[in-house]
């Protein structure tokens, strides 16, 4: 892709109406995106979302920013580690995704301890040395610029900071590689038809999967933003993978 186009699933499309389809996905399935991802993953996202929780290893008293939120299943599990000095933040350029996740973290009685931002991530809202934790699940792919998100990130962590992306990547098994495609490309947007009345936009889900940089070069990517010590970990045989990396 040049700088002035990008990938939008599978197509290419200019770089500037990236941000705006990408809305409209999520602005279709924000109403049952729990559901869906219940019944796309068989429950997996939320011991993959667990995972990221126990490996950022945050402690009482920190700041985190969990971007891309959505309905903040991440952040409700961070807020439990971080005990009532800590302070998380849920934040989404979406606005139907955020108020969606604010109704549910209140519906869970997590009132304190949490603010609300609309934000972009190629262009995050805060200060320098801010977070001393920034995790990110399932939103970086749908990123137009993926780099300068990665240096927003860099920039907003204090020193010893670390980032956390949960993503899908690339699966490690040839076999099952086979069956992963055939339930990506048939089954989810069956699901998305039936239960979204939105087939289109979990196609596009799928196809951007598949458009994602894959673990090596997401490490790379990392490495290139200016974060240090980078590892991932491979989930359910690569079907996703968690980044980490740290600003030093």
């Amino acid at each position: 892709m040049s700088d002035k186009s990008t990938n939008f699933g599978f197509k290419s499309i200019p770089a500037d109406e990236k941000a705006g389809r990408v809305r409209s996905v999520f602005d279709s399935v924000a109403e049952r995106y729990d559901l869906m991802n219940d019944l796309m993953s068989l429950g997996l996202h939320r011991v993959w979302k667990r995972f990221v929780s126990e490996v950022a290893a945050v402690r009482p008293g920190e700041r985190v920013l969990d971007l891309a939120g959505g309905t903040g299943d991440l952040a409700r599990l961070l807020t439990r580690r971080l005990g009532t000095g800590g302070k998380v933040v849920l934040a989404d350029v979406n606005i139907n995704m955020l108020e969606r996740g604010r109704e549910r973290l209140l519906d869970a009685g997590i009132v304190d301890g949490v603010d609300y931002v609309l934000a972009d991530a190629e262009r995050l809202p805060f200060a320098a040395n801010t977070f001393d934790c920034i995790c990110i699940a399932f939103g970086l792919r749908n990123v137009t610029r993926k780099t300068e998100a990665l240096k927003s990130m860099y920039g907003a962590l204090r020193p010893g900071g670390r980032l956390l992306v949960l993503e899908f990547s690339s699966v490690t098994v040839p076999g099952l590689r086979v069956l992963y495609d055939a339930y990506s490309f048939r089954v989810i947007p069956w699901l998305g038809r039936a239960v979204v009345n939105d087939a289109a936009s979990y196609r596009y889900l799928a196809e951007s999967i598949r458009m994602h940089p894959d673990q090596n070069a997401l490490q790379s990517m990392m490495e290139g933003a200016g974060f240090e010590r980078c590892d991932y970990f491979n989930l359910t045989a690569g079907v996703v993978a968690v980044h980490r990396g740290y600003r030093v």
